[in-house]
């Protein structure tokens, strides 16, 4: 059995918040979002202590009753961990969290902004980034700093865009400290980050250099960094190693893209809530069904999806009445505007193709907008076409989870601008999501490929995620930390 290992795994998204109950008492909810899930088993497996936003006001009474320290939590699989809560000022948060984190640093590397015409940065970023940002990163370094004080020996572990200054600051206290970060978002190339303000887009780039270890989900995003890296702050690339030189230090660059538990879908895949939601799709499902599951995200394209699909109806009137599309969209920070307009837009172009084509008996798209996972797993066994056809994406989880559990042999769509592209591209249909056209001839192509084409593409993804699961991905990560700390072994 492997060593049990002192981790300190930081994120912005605890993996369990607190409420009171209609009774007064105190309740725990699990936290959601692919994150928590994936690092899951670092809790099962490891001492872990693990530092997070406080998001509730009953999150801020649990940190205030432990004195600002941590406080034990049980995970689901009966494991313990320590769980220790930054709790900021709400306005910090919010400048931290709905001006810099979203939309900026989120619209800069998913590639969002419409430049002719946005952004314009002006005196309240500034004020955002150093009241905001720059302060729950340093609330955030302060509590790790605190926890190494108690375990010198345990590595962090940091996680996405919401910590990209930590690093740096934990390293100015702690230069010995092994620190690894996951970008879990895509890299995008050195150009767009000009559209930051210099002194910001330099300190995001030395914030990451303070880490030892750097971790993307796509090899694009690596070179990507390694590039706007060299550019932005000089430091030397040794290509061999995959590494930086900055200053003293040397700093590993890697590719990981993450995974799922596949045993975890199979047992899901069987449930009674999955069966039940899968009998209702049944019941009412036409002849062949499209399937889109996402956040109602920008970066998600998912007007432009119903557009193909509508591309594809007026080119295929001998379809009308036997496909459909079901859209189950997760509703996403509807706080910030660009969201909720977002999420308005999608509505409009469901009704715009449903308008224009539904009859007695058949509307071409159906939607729901609710977090619904159960029903989004039985939509996924159900589904004859995945339409996977996103702006830029880190990786895309669904696009390994839906052919897992699908029983119909379907077909994924996938656009190549997702990170998972490099890993299942050459079993899927690519296409490019700005190309409407093109995507409406991909879902054409997938409806009409052979059954035995659609068997071998789905059989190899499969097996391919299987092989390559969740545990494989936590495996990677913690192996390149122990070359990485026998290295600096050596050297000193």
């Amino acid at each position: 059995m492997a060593p049990r290992r002192k981790l300190i795994v930081a994120s912005n998204r605890a993996p369990v918040s607190y409420r009171l109950s209609d009774e007064g008492q105190r309740v725990t909810r699990r936290g959601g979002g692919g994150l928590v899930t994936a690092l899951r088993s670092l809790v099962s497996h490891h001492d872990v202590t693990w530092i997070a936003s406080a998001m509730t006001e009953e999150d801020r009474a649990v940190a205030a009753e432990a004195g600002g320290g941590a406080v034990e939590e049980t995970a689901r699989d009966g494991s313990s961990y320590r769980l220790r809560f930054v709790t900021s000022d709400p306005a910090a948060y919010d400048w931290y969290y709905n001006v810099v984190s979203n939309p900026t640093l989120w619209f800069i590397q998913h590639y969002l902004w419409d430049l002719a015409y946005e952004p314009a940065f002006d005196q309240g970023l500034h004020h955002a980034w150093e009241e905001g940002y720059v302060r729950v990163n340093r609330e955030f370094a302060a509590a790790i700093l605190a926890e190494l004080e108690r375990e010198p020996e345990a590595t962090v572990f940091l996680h996405d865009y919401h910590l990209y200054l930590v690093p740096y600051f934990v390293r100015l206290e702690a230069p010995d400290a092994l620190l690894a970060h996951f970008v879990h978002i895509p890299w995008p190339q050195q150009d767009l980050w000009r559209v930051l303000p210099e002194s910001i887009r330099r300190a995001v780039h030395e914030g990451l250099l303070g880490n030892d270890i750097v971790s993307f989900h796509a090899r694009r995003w690596s070179r990507n960094f390694v590039r706007s890296c060299a550019d932005f702050v000089g430091v030397e690339v040794d290509d061999e190693e995959g590494s930086l030189v900055y200053g003293d230090r040397r700093i590993l660059v890697r590719t990981h893209p993450i995974s799922i538990d596949p045993a975890e879908f199979d047992e899901l895949a069987v449930s009674e809530q999955v069966c039940a939601a899968e009998a209702e799709i049944v019941a009412r499902r036409p002849e062949r069904m499209i399937l889109r599951v996402d956040r109602t995200d920008l970066s998600k394209n998912i007007v432009r999806g119903f557009r193909a699909f509508d591309a594809y109806l007026v080119a295929h009137p001998e379809m009308h009445g036997r496909v459909g599309m079901l859209a189950m969209l997760d509703p996403s920070r509807q706080d910030i505007p660009d969201y909720a307009e977002y999420l308005a837009a999608i509505q409009r172009g469901a009704r715009s193709v449903n308008e224009r084509f539904q009859s007695e008996g058949w509307i071409p798209i159906e939607l729901h907008i609710q977090d619904d996972f159960q029903r989004s797993v039985a939509a996924y066994k159900q589904f004859d076409v995945l339409l996977v056809n996103a702006i830029f994406d880190g990786l895309n989880l669904v696009a390994k989870e839906a052919p897992l559990v699908n029983e119909r042999d379907g077909v994924l769509i996938l656009s190549e601008n997702a990170g998972v592209h490099e890993e299942l591209g050459q079993w899927a249909l690519t296409v490019n999501p700005f190309d409407v056209a093109a995507q409406a001839d991909a879902i054409h192509e997938a409806l009409e490929m052979p059954a035995a084409e659609r068997r071998r593409r789905i059989e190899a993804i499969r097996a391919h995620v299987r092989e390559h699961d969740l545990t494989a991905w936590i495996g990677a990560q913690l192996d390149d930390l122990d070359r990485w700390a026998a290295r600096a072994t050596v050297r000193s």
